[in-house]
């Protein structure tokens, strides 16, 4: 077993158990990209500011990539000895070139460099979640416009509000998903900050030049307080928080992806690709990626509460519970990645039922508001024209009727106010095409949202 850098102050060996459980190598491996580019950039600095050579540097360098290199082609051995993968990179550096490799760690502690690791993780994969969010948007935009026409029913508590277009419907996620990608991009704001050179967390004797790695890495600058770089763990916490968001979207799509797709409301087919069947049952085509991406929610709940519980009591400045971040990201990202990447075609592929649509559309009184607001527009109060509207409903109801099935006669029962002219409005498209308020149902107000949709897409592709 190969001694530990920080072994002088110790007596014993870790015990192997011990070791086993400290580790976090196996799953922070993945790093790497991150912890070598941020090690490059470490070595220059310090050449720049003659705290190394220059030829110490150059080697260091060339170590480092070698170090990439083998990690990429699959022939770098990562041993639960090496403890993380700060360790295993400076390990495999000093094999290679040599005692000048340990030189790369002035100045530095593990605490900033896994720091300004997760941090550039984290940008990474953020850039990655933005273009999946942009593919979905797309998506839904494209729906939209393509099935203008289409009217189905509004729901509130699940139940026959108003009728709606289809591109409504789809609009109101649109929403939802470009608010996602603005969260994304707001965390990205706060994060991009450089915690190298913060050390264990007083800082450094050393003239180093903190701008110069932040710039070279791509951040905006350095952070501000060396105590907060190496203990703050703020911005996982938002990504986590981001993610949840984004999968909550997912989900209550999926919920309605779900209960749109069953036989009996037949709103929408998903394609046979996107589901399964039955072991037993063989007429079954179920959709189990609405409802792996709805289970997955919890899933990515569970990262943040995880990173909210680790952090809640931890004192300043690093601990080893931050250790703990790490697997809960990792498999957040994850999660949120194959969420969107599967959820975007499916929804391409999906075809939409227009006349069982329309025709539930037409079922549940769906029209009783805008006979409500022909009475208001004949000058009667809307409390008044509410209950009467309600009496007429209930009149239908127990005839067997829709409302446009009544009569004026019929209609009349209940307000002499009502007139021929009532079916100009209580007709489905009648319905739909007088909601032309901004941000209301009728095709010219969808249309306007698709276009600032679409100015939205122009602006982040």
């Amino acid at each position: 077993m190969s001694e530990k850098p920080w072994a002088g102050r110790f007596n014993l060996p870790t015990d192997k158990f011990v070791e086993e459980f400290n580790a976090s190598i196996y799953f922070d491996k993945r790093l790497y990209k991150f912890d070598i580019k941020g090690s490059i950039a470490h070595a220059v600095m310090l050449s720049r500011q003659g705290i190394i050579a220059e030829s110490e540097a150059r080697a260091i360098v060339a170590g480092l990539e070698q170090v990439l290199d083998e990690i990429e082609k699959g022939e770098f051995n990562f041993d639960i000895g090496d403890e993380d993968i700060h360790m295993a990179v400076e390990k495999r550096l000093t094999e290679i070139v040599g005692p000048v490799g340990g030189k790369l760690h002035t100045s530095r502690s593990r605490n900033d460099q896994v720091a300004v690791d997760v941090r550039m993780y984290i940008m990474y994969e953020a850039e990655t979640v933005k273009a999946y969010l942009i593919n979905l948007i797309r998506v839904l935009v494209d729906k939209a416009i393509n099935h203008i026409g289409v009217v189905m029913p509004g729901f509130t508590h699940l139940q026959t509000g108003q009728p709606i277009l289809f591109s409504h419907y789809l609009m109101a996620y649109f929403q939802m998903f470009k608010r996602d990608f603005q969260r994304i991009n707001d965390l990205m704001i706060r994060a991009n900050y450089c915690p190298l050179g913060a050390g264990a967390l007083a800082g450094t004797t050393f003239p180093i030049d903190r701008n110069y790695t932040a710039n070279t890495l791509g951040f905006y600058g350095p952070t501000e307080n060396s105590i907060d770089s190496v203990s703050d763990r703020d911005f996982v916490i938002e990504f986590l928080s981001a993610a949840s968001i984004c999968m909550m979207h997912l989900s209550r799509f999926s919920e309605e992806i779900i209960l749109f797709s069953n036989p009996d409301v037949n709103f929408i087919t998903l394609t046979d690709d996107y589901c399964t069947g039955s072991s037993i049952m063989p007429q079954k085509k179920n959709p189990d990626i609405p409802e792996l991406i709805r289970g997955k929610t919890g899933r990515v709940y569970g990262s943040l509460v995880t990173m909210l519980t680790i952090m809640k009591g931890l004192p300043l400045a690093y601990n080893k519970d931050m250790q703990e971040d790490k697997e809960p990201l990792f498999d957040a990202v994850d999660t949120l990645l194959a969420s969107l990447k599967v959820f975007a075609p499916m929804i391409e592929k999906m075809n939409v039922n227009v006349d069982k649509m329309r025709q539930s559309a037409g079922k549940g009184y769906s029209t009783a508001t805008d006979l409500a607001d022909y009475l208001v527009r004949k000058g009667i109060p809307f409390r008044e024209a509410h209950h009467i509207v309600g009496k007429t409903v209930a009149y239908a109801i127990d005839n067997n009727k829709n409302l446009e099935d009544l009569s004026v006669n019929e209609m009349q029962m209940f307000s002499k106010f009502i007139e021929n002219d009532v079916y100009n409005y209580i007709t489905l498209d009648a319905s739909v095409n007088s909601r032309n308020s901004y941000g209301g149902t009728s095709a010219e107000s969808v249309m306007t949202q698709v276009k600032l949709a679409k100015s939205f897409l122009d602006d982040n592709l």
